[in-house]
């Protein structure tokens, strides 16, 4: 279940909601009781290589460089 972070603007404090995603707009009292609360937007890290790769199944350029090595760097 996906997590949420919100921040009361009466208190100040930051929080976490977990809920399903077709509940992610709807609002969420502080634990201190406040209903004043926005919802804060969050990063998502992703590592690896996920999926089967590139288009065609064509390989990545071997090499290094600035670029990968695409360049010729």
């Amino acid at each position: 279940m996906p997590r949420y972070e919100f921040r009361c603007r009466a208190c100040g404090d930051t929080f976490e909601v977990n809920r399903p995603m077709a509940e992610a707009g709807h609002p969420a009292p502080c634990p201190q009781g406040h209903a004043d609360t926005v919802k804060l937007l969050s990063t998502v890290a992703v590592t690896g290589r996920g999926g089967a790769g590139r288009a065609g199944g064509a390989s990545a350029p071997a090499g290094g460089g600035c670029c990968g090595g695409g360049c010729g760097c």
